[in-house]
């Protein structure tokens, strides 16, 4: 009891400089008892700088930076920078032989990261899926299983005669297939240091040796883009939908380019309501990326679906 009362007391400092009230320090702060006023404050967390998942203080796990696979060591190396401070550049900070010297020891670091050719070839293929994942504002999840998709198809050996960037551009268009994200071909190419051709001849490889659970484009997952960008409202976005639900239930879906389906039928909504804005062949290919013919032939196969 006399020890329960020695703490109490020495939680018990000084008098509040308002009410002359008592304070009490508690782990982080000083607060007066009887107007809750705040003296002092201390936010350093004075605990260990490790933390045990199992509640064993023999498993001390240091936090950092969280693992990615979007780069070959996962995140885990370190880097020698070029700044020196915040408020100093490196040159005013590190001149003549010491600069030469942290210049050869950034140079030496680098080389010792990658080790191998197929190391090398990971750096150059993550970083451009990074490059493209970013010019094409999809998610890091994206990214992460395009690179996690990159690997694999140099484990298995598929990249002998085939390019380093067709592999990157293939992976994420995969994934993008793999995870209904509406990307097309000619919409990676643009961004990608791959061309059409080597696109799909990685992608060909990756989907008949890693047999990637792929299946037909649903023309509707292109719907909300192309109506934003032909900004013709939500009204017609759900008819248009209506419109490809109907292609796909009566089979007219396969063997059409579905960036197409989904381009005629945002055209063909459009021209059913006076009240809705209207938007040309032209307007509706040019999203859509095909041509105006393939509007035409999408328009047709409705109105013979409405006939029938």
């Amino acid at each position: 009891m006399a020890t329960s009362d020695s703490n109490s007391n020495s939680n018990l400092t000084s008098v509040c400089p308002e009410c002359n009230g008592r304070l009490r320090e508690t782990d982080t702060e000083t607060v007066c008892e009887e107007c809750g006023l705040v003296t002092t404050e201390d936010a350093v967390d004075r605990g260990p700088e490790w933390r045990s998942f199992d509640d064993e203080e023999t498993d001390r796990r240091r936090t950092g930076a969280p693992l990615t696979r979007s780069r070959h060591d996962r995140g885990l190396s370190t880097e020698i920078g070029y700044g020196s401070g915040s408020n100093s550049s490196y040159e005013t900070r590190l001149t003549g032989r010491k600069r030469r010297q942290i210049a050869r020891l950034r140079r030496e670091h680098n080389r010792a990261r990658i080790s191998s050719k197929a190391e090398r070839n990971q750096v150059y293929g993550f970083a451009e899926i990074r490059r493209v994942n970013a010019q094409l504002s999809l998610s890091d999840s994206v990214r992460e299983q395009a690179c996690a998709l990159f690997e694999s198809a140099q484990s298995d050996g598929l990249f002998q005669g085939r390019s380093l960037e067709g592999f990157a551009a293939a992976a994420i268009y995969a994934t993008c297939r793999t995870r209904s994200v509406a990307r097309t071909i000619d919409e990676i190419t643009a961004v990608a240091r791959a061309d059409a051709d080597e696109l799909r001849a990685a992608y060909d490889a990756l989907n008949r040796e890693l047999g990637l659970p792929t299946g037909p484009i649903d023309p509707a997952q292109y719907l909300p883009r192309y109506a934003a960008k032909l900004e013709v409202g939500s009204a017609v976005e759900r008819r248009a939908r209506e419109h490809a639900n109907a292609l796909s239930e009566a089979g007219q879906i396969g063997g059409r380019n579905p960036s197409g389906v989904a381009g005629g039928c945002l055209y063909k909504a459009t021209q059913e309501r006076e009240e809705w804005p209207t938007v040309t062949q032209a307007a509706a290919a040019d999203v859509a990326d095909v041509a105006p013919v393939t509007i035409r032939a999408t328009v047709t196969a409705l109105e013979e679906l409405a006939d029938r």
